[in-house]
């Protein structure tokens, strides 16, 4: 039985036509999972649905329960049990998880808020999705995959009876992310409608009953997974408008002299006295290489890199660092970048843009020195650089006076790569560069970082997905718990073989 139905749904921005007749079904008590590329229009879809864009600033109509929806607000959306939770959390860090959980929906009695009854719901809900927390925890002290947790019980406190939540598990570790498509497994045996945005496809056919994609703003298809007998390849072919035959762009390794190596590299935390996040650590890349760095959670990849990166990380560091064979200090980031060094970082939103400023004034962001005459920036010469990036990169924006935070991720991580490569690096540490994108988008990347091989410079590619690593990397490096567990060449790396000493206790 259908419990909701939006049919004809038109969206409209200044100069963007984000959705155009847009028809979605979700039948009663199934995980429904929406997929499509950046851009395609999925979160505005689910906008639409919870009444963040209320009714009047769009063309259609949505029927939930067979009657016709209206939402001023997502007070409306949530009054009648239709609850979204965004990719970007939205709790308060400094209140409790019991205050965030009832934020706006109080418990009070006689005008004054009941903190027994309060915390107790609170405890309840925790319990109900898997949390052993206290419920008077500050939620500053939960990692992602606990916040998303509260999230949900947030959700469960409104009785909510059809969950959309957008990309939940972007952020998450693999255990954080078995462990919600278990609670949304369990959700839906509990007759809870649940619509998943994802762009993690493995999770899409472990997870979803059926699958709608959308590509440029229209429906292309839904298709049921066992009816339809629906793969990754499929769902790929539906969003791109294309079979990508290879998941990876073909390159032919053209290997230089060694370009940069790190010897007995040490990193202690900065805020645990006394732990030791790197121990020992000894890599090399070459000039045309792509080298991968894999590791679990906490095995100190970022750690490493960033302490590599101008001491940007991390305290108590030890250890040598060579360039073309000379020992160099890198003590500041404006080292690391004279030095011809660059770090693209995993988050990009928090440390690798400026959000509220425009693609221009974030490519050039790293590279000033090279625009200044007499201390001055040739604004000339910025956007003539960062138009230059925009059609190279194909970062798909009207001019690069657009601002950087309206765009997709992956134009957005195209930007952040478009900084760096400015400052004309030899040496690219790239981390997490495509996660929260598309396999599209994905595709784009990987071309580009497979262009600055070619053209001699030598890529670090932390990634946490193994096939990624597999498919682009000349040679893998593994680290686990800090230490370098080994060093594999593509021809022998499997997928086992990596977690294999991935997970290894001490150096082999």
């Amino acid at each position: 039985m259908t419990i909701l139905s939006m049919r004809g749904i038109t969206k409209t921005f200044p100069g963007v036509k984000a959705l155009q007749d847009v028809t979605l079904d979700v039948e009663r008590g199934e995980i429904h999972a929406i997929c499509g590329e950046n851009g395609a229009g999925k979160s505005t879809l689910m906008k639409v649905l919870s009444g963040v864009y209320p009714h009047g600033s769009y063309d259609g109509e949505i029927l939930f329960d067979g009657e016709p929806c209206r939402f001023a607000g997502i007070r409306d959306s949530e009054h009648r049990g239709i609850v979204i939770i965004h990719q970007e959390l939205a709790l308060a860090p400094n209140l409790s998880i019991a205050e965030n959980i009832f934020l706006g929906n109080e418990q009070a009695t006689r005008g004054m808020i009941d903190w027994n009854r309060t915390n107790q719901a609170a405890q309840r809900l925790l319990r109900r999705v898997g949390l052993a927390e206290n419920a008077v925890t500050p939620v500053v002290d939960l990692g992602v995959g606990k916040q998303q947790l509260v999230e949900i019980a947030k959700a469960l406190s409104k009785e909510v009876r059809l969950l959309i939540l957008d990309e939940p598990t972007a952020a998450l570790n693999d255990e954080d992310s078995e462990h919600l498509l278990d609670l949304i497994r369990g959700l839906r045996d509990e007759g809870i409608t649940c619509v998943i945005i994802s762009h993690k496809l493995n999770e899409v056919m472990a997870i979803a009953d059926r699958v709608t994609i959308l590509r440029d703003g229209r429906t292309i298809s839904t298709m049921s997974m066992e009816a339809d007998q629906v793969t990754e390849e499929k769902i790929i072919a539906g969003m791109v408008g294309r079979d990508l035959d290879h998941r990876f762009p073909l390159r032919d390794p053209i290997i230089g002299d060694e370009i940069l190596r790190i010897e007995d590299w040490t990193v202690h935390s900065p805020t645990q006295h006394g732990r030791v996040l790197v121990r020992g650590a000894n890599l090399n890349l070459r000039r045309g290489e792509i080298v991968g760095l894999a590791g679990l959670m906490g095995a100190g990849r970022t750690e490493l890199a960033m302490s590599v990166f101008g001491r940007s990380f991390g305290t108590g560091i030890s250890g040598r660092v060579y360039k073309d064979g000379q020992l160099v200090q890198l003590r500041s980031v404006q080292d690391a970048i004279r030095h011809g060094i660059a770090y693209a970082t995993e988050d990009r939103k928090r440390y690798g843009l400026n959000l509220i400023e425009d693609i221009k004034r974030n490519v050039s962001a790293a590279g000033l020195r090279k625009l200044a005459k007499r201390g001055w920036v040739d604004d000339n010469e910025e956007f003539k650089v960062a138009e230059e990036y925009r059609k190279s990169m194909n970062i798909k924006a009207p001019s690069v006076s657009s601002i950087t935070g309206k765009l997709s991720g992956g134009n957005q991580q195209k930007v952040v790569l478009s900084k760096w490569i400015f400052t004309n690096p030899d040496v690219l540490i790239l981390d997490e560069p495509t996660r929260g994108i598309d396999v599209g988008a994905k595709y784009e990347i990987y071309t580009i970082i497979n262009r600055l091989a070619e053209a001699g410079k030598a890529v670090l590619l932390i990634s946490s997905e193994l096939p990624e690593l597999l498919g682009l990397c000349d040679r893998i490096y593994t680290l686990s718990a800090g230490r370098i567990t080994g060093e594999v060449p593509r021809a022998d790396a499997t997928q086992e073989g990596l977690m294999t000493l991935m997970t290894a206790g001490t150096a082999q």
